[in-house]
């Protein structure tokens, strides 16, 4: 193959408009990789800003943060990988600040700056949906080559569950109920399978019901049944070992204070929601209880390299959350796929179809 010096790549030229530009390709830094890439799936950030939902992203977005894809030349103090070899993507990181230095890469003092700000060309964000896209090494992680690149592409989203499960101190044997059976609340459930817990996922949604049903789970459809009763009735009146927060609400949040057990419960605050939901809960409760409501956000290194093995060693099944696949080219189709309600990841894939 002979060097590679420009790429196609989907920019958000304004809000319901994204198209493929094409630029040239920046030299390598020593410490950088280029990818072929394979897929890069359309997340809740990437359509929300296209949608219009989220005001707080800048234009033209360069967008794509979920992809995977395969070596195909690097700089001269990359160390660990070889060419050819296929890989999915965690978050950029020096490598040489003191957060870094104590594994805590999500807090890296140099998250936000260099390509991923605002690229010479006047571009935000950080070309992930490219034909070819040029990462410092330390952001990839290995992957088994019999991975499909749309599921391989789900490093990023599977790390931040990892870290939040790590944050839970989840453990084998124990009881813990998901509230939302969206991408992120099905990983949560999968990933806490694969520790071993016993999972109840909670949904209205018929589709998400049924997806989650194929994969397994069981699923409590709270448009037919009170899931605190449910939940009561599923641990023999105890209530769950802990409760994940999957999606951003006032009544999920009201609804996990009802499920946790009496002593010691523990609840995960995993996604966020716009305008914030509220928190009903007295500081005496949590006293007496021992409660704990624990926060998570992000992903560092070891919880990528823990996605990366749960993804390669397929201890958690990912092609019921891949609800369609695009090529670059159209690229508008697919982000009007990923924004319909109920849909989980649509992935813009370059090699296949």
């Amino acid at each position: 193959m002979g060097k590679i010096e420009t790429t196609r790549f989907a920019v958000i030229e304004q809000e319901h408009t994204v198209k493929v530009h094409e630029r040239k390709l920046p030299e390598l830094r020593p410490d950088e990789v280029l990818i072929k890439n394979g897929a890069c799936n359309i997340c809740t950030t990437d359509y929300g800003q296209w949608s219009g939902a989220r005001k707080n992203l800048k234009f033209p977005m360069a967008f794509g943060h979920e992809f995977s894809g395969t070596i195909v030349d690097m700089g001269s103090k990359v160390s660990g990988f070889e060419i050819g070899e296929p890989v999915g993507i965690g978050y950029d990181n020096c490598g040489q600040c003191e957060f870094c230095k104590k594994g805590l890469t999500s807090e890296c003092v140099t998250l936000g700056e260099g390509r991923n700000k605002l690229s010479p060309d006047g571009y935000h964000g950080g070309f992930g949906c490219s034909e070819y896209v040029i990462k410092p090494y330390r952001s990839l992680f290995k992957m088994d080559a019999s991975i499909n690149p749309s599921e391989a592409a789900f490093v990023e989203p599977v790390g931040t569950v990892c870290q939040g499960l790590r944050k839970l101190r989840v453990s084998s044997g124990e009881k813990i109920v998901v509230i939302g059976a969206g991408t992120m609340g099905v990983l949560n459930a999968l990933a806490c399978k694969a520790e071993g817990c016993d999972v109840l996922i909670t949904e209205m949604m018929e589709k998400k019901i049924n997806v989650a049903q194929n994969l397994g789970l069981h699923v409590v459809d709270v448009s037919k049944e009170d899931p605190v009763k449910a939940v009561e009735e599923w641990t023999g009146g105890r209530g769950a070992d802990a409760v994940i927060l999957a999606v951003g609400a006032t009544a999920a949040n009201d609804q996990a204070l009802e499920m946790v057990k009496q002593l010691h419960g523990r609840i995960l605050l995993f996604a966020a929601g716009y305008p914030a939901p509220e928190l009903h809960v007295d500081s005496n409760l949590i006293h007496y209880r021992k409660m704990e409501l624990i926060g998570t956000f992000s992903a560092d290194v070891c919880d990528f390299e823990k996605a990366a093995r749960l993804i390669s060693e397929k201890k958690i099944d990912l092609s019921k959350l891949v609800e369609a696949k695009y090529p670059l080219d159209s690229v508008q189709e697919a982000f009007e796929a990923a924004v319909v309600p109920g849909a989980y990841r649509v992935s813009v894939v370059f090699d296949e179809i």
